[in-house]
């Protein structure tokens, strides 16, 4: 995002709401970031644990299911929708924003855990599930592969399979590794700038969803920007942000920790591990350190691309990715 187009587009909403007859105000839904579902009935939602996700399926219900989980914390499945080409292939692709992301319900920063968001992973499971015998392989980006791999800690037994695409770290030591080597907004840089100068129009409490959530969408323009570590080519299509969920998540990893490799070798399926082959802050090496909890596992290196490989490079991990169901399912 270039420094003079968001000041125009920040200068414009300041006309554009001083010149409404209807007053506008930035903190209610709609005015500033999409809608979640529980103020658009039209979106395609289920009810689960307590809280309503955004979520939508392709393919014959009763078909081996692919569950795709998204990054961020936060973010949400719009740039994956490639994904869904795999129904055309025999399998039941499921997608669903979660908890607190994309368009999925908001709640107050004080009830998330990630106990809370593998329990929310299994209700989905669940959920969408029409049998016992149904095969269920997780498709994890980013932080939804890290989500992944907490819900294979916790339930080896229910998991036919695993694609992980760059995880961002699957204990806390990993990921203070990659988060140190990644995602860095240098001082003075033009991202840096874009930030600092919303922040002088928009502010947020903790819990005003609405503009916190804008503030992270123009903030994440630092991922793309020229000569960021982890090769990503540029924009790619999301709905909204969840900067509570992120905010929150976030806060515990770093006061909390996390593990969730300490029950991973009693998972012998093999797993396979995707990285893009620009992403100098992953690579081949992190892929290693992560891999080797899994007793069986596969490294796949895809070339051309950085973090953002599902969106930008679908056409070369798609047939990776369907051998590898092929094989188990």
């Amino acid at each position: 995002m270039h420094k003079k187009k968001s000041i125009l587009t920040a200068i414009s909403m300041v006309f554009l709401l001083a010149s409404c007859e209807k007053e506008l105000f930035i903190n209610e839904p709609g005015n500033l970031v999409p809608e979640t579902v529980m103020e658009d009935a039209n979106l395609p939602s289920i009810r689960v644990n307590g809280t309503v996700l955004h979520a939508e399926t392709y393919g014959n219900p009763n078909h081996s299911m692919v569950l795709f989980l998204h990054g961020g914390p936060g973010a949400d499945y719009r740039n994956a929708l490639q994904v869904r080409q795999l129904a055309d292939d025999g399998y039941f692709v499921v997608f669903y924003d979660q908890r607190g992301s994309g368009l999925s319900q908001r709640h107050d920063k004080n009830i998330y855990s990630i106990p809370l968001m593998i329990d929310d992973l299994n209700a989905v499971i669940e959920h969408y599930r029409t049998s016992p015998n149904q095969k269920v392989f997780l498709f994890g980006h980013s932080w939804g592969a890290m989500l992944a791999t907490g819900y294979i800690n916790v339930y080896p037994e229910r998991v036919d399979g695993a694609i992980l695409a760059e995880p961002g770290g699957l204990n806390k030591k990993l990921w203070e590794e990659y988060s140190q080597n990644s995602r860095r907004v240098k001082l003075f840089s033009e991202a840096t700038n874009d930030i600092l100068y919303y922040d002088q129009f928009l502010t947020g409490k903790e819990n005003q969803h609405e503009i916190l959530d804008y503030k992270v969408g123009i903030a994440s323009s630092y991922t793309y920007a020229n000569g960021n570590d982890e090769g990503v080519e540029g924009p790619s299509p999301f709905w909204r942000n969840g900067a509570v969920v992120l905010n929150a998540l976030t806060d515990i990893a770093i006061e909390n920790g996390f593990d969730f490799t300490t029950n991973l070798d009693h998972y012998t399926t093999n797993v396979l591990f995707l990285y893009g082959e620009n992403n100098t802050s992953h690579g081949l090496k992190f892929s290693q350190k992560e891999a080797i909890f899994f007793p069986n596992h596969q490294i796949v290196q895809i070339d051309d691309t950085g973090h953002e490989l599902i969106y930008f490079k679908w056409g070369s991990v798609y047939p990776v990715v369907f051998d590898y169901l092929t094989l188990l399912n």
